[in-house]
């Protein structure tokens, strides 16, 4: 996120100091160590999820604006340092760890933030979010409280984009296939813009769009948020 798109978290931690909230971002901190992890080199993975563990030892609770990222942290490092003297801290680690639109509605019991964000708009929902974290509610909850935005949602919400970080690179021509059906799907709305909560997919779609010369922007669901 900080690397290739710090208009994200940039938008995240407006959104919490807005609402009071101390945000502590460590710069140290690199990938979760997926992209290995679901090529299958387990050990690699570690290695680079170690000192993610580290960092983010403590009690705060960890937002994450990705849902594939949260799936990660919060799903599989306890799966990923089972039986190793980390297991615990991996343990705790998930317990604290929260997609940044669950954190929202559900923790915070927050879905009106002030927003403004005049345009319409559709929502694209990330695999990990969607199937791993169950966040399909909170994103739609929060949209709907933000003014003079209409949501338009696609026939076929449940539908991946076919990025899947390795998986366009080892099967480009599926994901590409996969990618074209959801801009189809997203294009057929007339939104102007296509949202998520997870920038991995829509670097994926909007790189496809753009092949397509089509019109339609992408956008992360928490500069929407940002908006005013």
């Amino acid at each position: 996120m900080d690397q290739l798109f710090p208009s994200v978290g940039i938008s995240v931690v407006r959104i919490f100091e807005k609402l009071g909230h101390t945000v502590d971002f460590k710069e140290s901190i690199l990938c979760c160590g997926q992209p290995a992890f679901n090529a299958g080199y387990w050990k690699e993975a570690r290695e680079i999820a170690a000192p993610v563990l580290k960092s983010l030892a403590g009690s705060d609770p960890v937002v994450v604006p990705s849902g594939s990222c949260a799936a990660m942290v919060k799903n599989f490092y306890p799966e990923l340092f089972r039986e190793t003297r980390q297991a615990e801290d991996a343990v705790q680690l998930s317990q604290r760890t929260y997609e940044f639109s669950a954190f929202l509605v559900d923790q915070l019991r927050v879905t009106e933030l002030g927003s403004r964000f005049p345009a319409r708009v559709t929502f694209h929902d990330g695999c990990h979010g969607l199937r791993e974290l169950h966040a399909k509610r909170q994103p739609r909850q929060l949209l709907e409280q933000v003014r003079d935005l209409t949501l338009l949602e696609m026939e076929d919400q449940t539908s991946c984009c076919g990025f899947g970080g390795t998986f366009a690179v080892k099967f480009p021509m599926i994901s590409t296939a996969m990618g074209e059906t959801k801009c189809a799907s997203a294009v057929e709305t007339g939104a102007e813009y296509l949202v998520s909560n997870d920038s991995s997919c829509l670097m994926h779609l909007q790189g496809l769009l753009n092949r397509q010369h089509q019109k339609l922007k992408i956008i992360h669901l928490a500069e929407v948020l940002a908006s005013s």
